[in-house]
């Protein structure tokens, strides 16, 4: 069987292909696995309650059940919840946005699909663009969107050692510069996978660079601000005509429900809702359903500021006393966490690449991320991106014990073997 440019390209094994199928076997493997590997959130009992409220409220009112489950709603989304979501981000952060302002998509990888190829590829004069991620590492499920191939382009940061065992990746502005080959920019916000947080004075300047060269600046806030707040540093949301933040339900605690939130001005908001009229007729119901009542009341600020933020807060505070007593006498660097819910671990002397050491891992159950598959568009070779793992601590504080334990015990056998 032959298949076209476009299987070749989509239908083959890719890093965020990967990473999935480790999750679905993890699942299936529920007593011997520890899935450190995944972007799944944590189960946490009083936002789960939410949920659980929402649903009874919707299987009791009326035909609400019904309707959310029996009828289409638009191309761009639920009208009830982008209602909610446009006043709540106006009233709560003055963003000049209106319901015409919001496209709803079947998750941010949905989203990403759309954006990046709406914005860069090939055009009608002949010309390529590329979206340009001016801080590498980045999030892993960019890599393969892109319909054309060498759709990206990237740039190394220079790294800022804190102290013996913490770094943190500054974004570069003396080499940064915005060709006419790019189409858009893209930063996550936190970085996923390193937990960075931009400032909000270099967010402010990548939207100037932006609106200068004229194109976009795509904010990945799948974890930021203003929910699910999965952020422990100081920071603002940022939005402007020029800017599209991409939002998800998913860290909140509703992966299952596959809803991802773009804002965007309005004529960018229409064509993903056209493409996602052509793509899937419309986006999921479900996860709206569950959450306009959060989002119209203001609710899910409080959860995410008193409720999922303290939590992960902790839970990383957690992880790193768990490297830090394993890993003693190790040369090794994590990323500070300022958000999210990974560390990003780096292993400059390792012998092994963080491939090797992934597979190593994964032989005694213990689920990881190699650290090659986060440098999307990266020209130059740089044996950093073979030194790194993303390793998540969304897990039970059990599970992620364990799994940091056996990890620092790859670690130090690989070191002691040569």
């Amino acid at each position: 069987m032959k298949v076209s440019q476009f299987g070749r390209k989509m239908a083959v094994q890719s890093g965020i292909g990967q990473l999935m199928d480790d999750l679905g076997a993890a699942l299936r493997d529920q007593d011997n696995a520890l899935m450190l590997g995944g972007g799944n959130p944590a189960h946490i009992g009083q936002v789960e309650c939410h949920f659980r409220r929402s649903m009874m409220t919707l299987l009791q009112q009326g035909n609400r059940f019904e309707r959310a489950v029996g009828e289409y709603d638009p191309p761009e989304g639920n009208t009830a919840f982008i209602r909610a979501v446009a006043t709540l981000l106006h009233e709560q952060f003055g963003w000049d946005i209106g319901p015409r302002n919001i496209a709803l998509t079947h998750g941010s990888q949905s989203a990403f699909f759309i954006l990046f190829n709406l914005f860069a590829g090939r055009f009608d004069d002949g010309t390529t663009k590329k979206v340009l991620f001016p801080l590498t590492p980045e999030y892993i499920g960019y890599c393969d969107v892109g319909l054309e191939p060498d759709l990206f382009a990237s740039l190394k940061p220079w790294i800022e050692h804190l102290d013996e065992h913490l770094f943190k990746y500054r974004l570069d502005f003396e080499r940064l510069e915005v060709t006419n080959e790019i189409g858009a920019i893209c930063v996550s916000r936190p970085t996923n996978p390193s937990g960075n947080v931009l400032t909000n004075d270099e967010l402010a300047r990548l939207s100037d660079l932006a609106r200068a060269q004229g194109v976009p600046l795509i904010v990945d806030n799948a974890y930021g601000l203003p929910f699910p707040n999965i952020v422990f540093t100081e920071a603002e949301p940022l939005w402007n005509d020029n800017t599209i933040v991409c939002m998800s339900l998913s860290k909140l605690g509703l992966p299952g429900t596959r809803t991802g939130i773009v804002i965007a001005s309005e004529e960018i908001a229409q064509m993903v809702a056209r493409v996602n009229a052509v793509m899937s007729l419309a986006p999921g119901s479900m996860g709206t359903a569950l959450a306009t009542e959060l989002v119209r009341s203001g609710e899910i600020l409080r959860l995410g500021r008193e409720v999922i933020k303290p939590f992960y807060e902790s839970k990383a505070k957690q992880a790193l006393a768990h490297f830090r007593e394993h890993l003693e006498g190790v040369d090794y660097r994590i990323h500070r966490p300022e958000g999210a819910f990974f560390l990003w671990l780096w292993l400059p002397d390792l012998p092994i690449t963080s491939q090797q050491l992934y597979e190593r891992l994964k032989a005694r159950h213990v689920i990881v991320v190699p650290g090659h598959h986060f440098f999307p568009g990266l020209a130059e070779p740089w044996p950093h991106t073979h030194e790194c793992l993303r390793v998540s601590y969304a897990q039970d504080d059990t599970v992620v014990a364990r799994g940091i334990a056996i990890i620092a015990e790859e670690i130090k056998h690989a070191c002691h073997a040569t």
